[in-house]
């Protein structure tokens, strides 16, 4: 069968293509979308299959090298590769993945390092392998191909293409052999081969109607610019809700941090109730499960169950990013010390095992070790027995749900199935006990788990990655009072700013030793969005003058100045296929989302209408699709409800490490205050920087030299407060939902 696609003509033409196949003895297609839906995925091992290497021997890419011994003539994507496939006359088999990702390893495992399977791809095709992480451009433009033909798609992504690199047919995971109504990977080489030789009419058909699609221009149609975007984003939401286990739709669940920073920001504008708790009820249900790694912190990357329970255990660097700031929300919102607890836990698991002596993150960690998926998380009953001893595993195995059974191959994944309190109760001993027990246990094991053979890291620092978690950091940190990490923040800012910021152009990722490729739209947006989220952390002006110079780079490289919006390559990079333009918030937001935070936030910084109205330019670009489907531009939803105001400047001016300057800052932080920046005016030569910046806050001062706060909203201040109490009052004044300030 051939599954859900984006509009009629293409269902009719990928049908057509399924139906050439199909006469020639494949069977019954059927894309195999069971195993990665869109954002799935996973980790593994080197793969071999022989002793010869082939040409990714040479490359820097981790996942390329894990296929460096494959019986595959592999070629990394180049123009080595086109060439040889456009002077053979042959298809491209193109393979796009990344080191992390279980079910691409599992699909090397079976396909890849199969001597037979492996002839059959070296005779028919030129076989390309492509780092996702690498080269997210040409991920960009066959993930869309993909999802166009079939209505879905993930890695491992599997395309065939034309010799000049155009895709006819694809989709993601094949297995070696027909099963579950999927075709054989082999059978499947075979029938496109001989589709080549013996239909290509029709196989070239289907590419120029989807070259017409990714052509197509993603800007056309435009709408106003509404609140009913981000109340209409929070309805289907509410539509998509599991009321009773949390998260959105049923199974796989991932995350989804934009949807939940999106209702909390939808609760600060309206007080809508129902909007924080499908955000509570969710970042609750997702900390309790086995998505949470409770031992050592940080989580998973999606679950493959309703429950939360069951993950693909890769742990990725863009996930703890955008989950620790959700939560860190969650605490300003309701104080709940749960939320930063869990914060906390992302952080510092981060900190410890996915940093770079140098100050940079790496991308994650594998799914899998030892050749299995999750065995480094799991854990049998009587083994914790035999390390807690039987009074503190008795508790500890109640409060996990630890049994003799297990939940996952007869082994336990951790997941909280009761209060410690019921637990406590149950077991009759004090709360207070019961909580040190855990805590102790979970120590202890933590510590046996270090024992064992971990996961794969990928140690590729990417730049816009780094930008998020910068970003989250940053803003954790200044909430939490933690500057250890506001500190580690400063540092992978300077790592990434010092050594893939070559020439004035800043690279995509650090690996071997120095910066490699050309950065995207994403990299450009993350970094900057970052490093204006440390200046509001640290007060250190030199971050709004770097990220001040990387706005003006990211517009003069991506911005398309006719049709609007920005593009996700530069005009100084290699042109593939298309040119195109994401704005699909999935679990890496859209570099054009990120652009309109960048220049919304820096405009409104520096008073820059000339900023402002840039990135409202970015907005009504994507406007027909923000008002048709806001929950796929969710980042952007929350873009269109900063511009739209009401949009708060708090500048405090005073000495910059005094008593009464920090007390205001903190009494600021406490809040939730999505639509404000937060200016420091110091006193001397610090305050100098700030003023080249932001000219405004020159009259801004300290009076009487006591720290003053100046609450402006849209550029109209209240008059200057000198007196705690009084300026928290004005806070909560300018914190009031859209029904109370009218």
């Amino acid at each position: 069968m051939c599954l859900k696609v984006q509009g009629t003509d293409m269902r009719r033409y990928f049908l057509r293509i399924c139906l050439v196949l199909w006469m020639i003895n494949l069977g019954a297609l059927a894309m195999s979308f069971g195993a990665d839906k869109k954002d799935a995925t996973g980790g593994g091992d080197g793969h071999g299959g022989s002793g010869k290497s082939n040409r990714l021997i040479d490359e820097a890419s981790p996942y390329l090298l894990q296929h460096a011994y494959n019986p595959v003539d592999w070629y990394p994507w180049g123009d080595e590769a086109l060439e040889k496939a456009r002077k053979e006359d042959k298809p491209i088999f193109l393979s796009i993945g990344y080191s992390t990702c279980h079910w691409c390893h599992v699909m090397a495992k079976e396909s890849f390092s199969d001597k037979k399977i492996a002839a059959i791809m070296n005779k028919h095709f030129v076989c390309i392998k492509v780092d996702r992480e690498e080269r997210p451009d040409v991920d960009s433009v066959y993930m869309k191909a993909v999802q166009a033909m079939t209505g879905s798609g993930g890695w491992p992504l599997s395309v065939f293409l034309t010799p000049d690199g155009k895709p006819f047919y694809g989709g993601t995971y094949f297995p070696p052999v027909a099963r579950g109504g999927m075709p054989g990977f082999d059978k499947l080489l075979l029938a496109v081969a001989d589709a080549w030789t013996k239909n290509r009419k029709e196989l070239l058909a289907s590419s120029g109607r989807i070259m017409d699609y990714l052509s197509a221009d993603q800007t056309a149609g435009k709408s106003k610019l509404s609140l009913s975007m981000q109340a209409n984003a929070a309805e289907v939401l509410s539509q998509m809700f599991d009321s009773q286990l949390g998260g959105f739709g049923r199974a796989p669940k991932f995350p989804q941090p934009s949807y939940l920073s999106m209702l909390m920001g939808y609760h600060y504008r309206t007080g809508d109730e129902s909007s924080l708790a499908m955000a509570e009820k969710t970042l609750e249900a997702m900390a309790k499960g086995g998505l949470h790694d409770h031992l050592g912190g940080g989580f998973h990357r999606y679950s493959t169950d309703r429950m939360w329970l069951v993950p693909h255990f890769e742990k990725m660097l863009y996930d703890q990013a955008l989950l620790s700031r959700a939560y860190v929300q969650a605490y300003q919102i309701t104080g709940k010390k749960q939320y930063a607890d869990i914060a906390r836990r992302i952080f510092d698991y981060v900190l410890r095992d996915l940093r770079d002596a140098g100050g940079g993150f790496f991308s994650g960690e594998d799914a899998d070790s030892e050749g299995v998926e999750g065995t480094f998380y799991v854990w049998d009953k009587g083994e914790i027995e035999k390390i807690l001893g039987k009074k503190d595993a008795r508790l500890f195995n109640a409060y996990y749900g630890v049994t003799s059974k297990g939940n996952f191959d007869g082994s336990n994944i951790l997941n909280i199935t009761r209060s410690i309190g019921e637990v406590a109760r149950e077991l009759r001993i004090k709360e207070a006990s019961a909580r040190e027990s855990v805590e102790r246990s979970n120590k202890r094991l933590f510590y046996v788990r270090a024992k064992r053979v971990r996961p794969h890291r990928d140690e590729k620092i990417i730049a816009g990655w780094n930008g998020l978690m910068i970003s989250s950091l940053a803003y954790g940190g200044a909430v939490l009072g933690e500057k250890r990490y506001v500190r580690a923040a400063a540092e992978s800012a300077e790592f990434v700013l010092n050594r893939l910021n070559t020439g004035g152009r800043l690279k995509r990722y650090y690996g071997k030793g120095k910066g490699r490729g050309l950065a995207v739209l994403d990299d450009y947006s993350f970094l900057t969005m970052g490093l204006i989220d440390l200046y509001q952390a640290d007060f250190e002006s030199k971050w709004l003058v770097e990220a001040n110079g990387l706005a003006g780079r990211m517009v003069s490289l991506f911005a398309d100045k006719e049709k609007g919006g920005f593009f996700l390559t530069g005009s100084d990079g290699k042109k593939l296929i298309t040119r195109g333009k994401d704005a699909y918030d999935g679990a890496i937001p859209s570099g054009n989302s990120y652009v309109a935070r960048v220049l919304l936030t820096l405009g409104q910084i520096r008073m820059d209408q000339g900023l402002i109205g840039e990135g409202k330019r970015v907005l009504e670009a994507f406007s027909g699709q923000l008002k048709r489907s806001p929950i796929s531009l969710s980042e952007m939803v929350i873009a269109v409800d900063f511009y739209l105001g009401p949009r708060q400047e708090i500048v405090i001016a005073g000495k910059k490490d005094s008593a009464d300057t920090t007390a205001m800052i903190s009494e600021v932080r406490r809040r939730f205050l999505p639509r404000a920046v937060v200016l420091l005016h110091a006193e001397g030569k610090d305050g100098k920087g700030i003023e080249k910046i932001s000219e405004f806050v020159k009259m801004q001062k300290a009076a009487d030299g006591k720290a003053t706060a100046y609450v402006c909203e849209n550029y109209v201040c209240r008059l200057p407060l000198t007196d705690l109490p009084e300026f928290g009052k004005v806070l909560d004044e300018v914190s009031k939902v859209e029904s109370d300030r009218k």
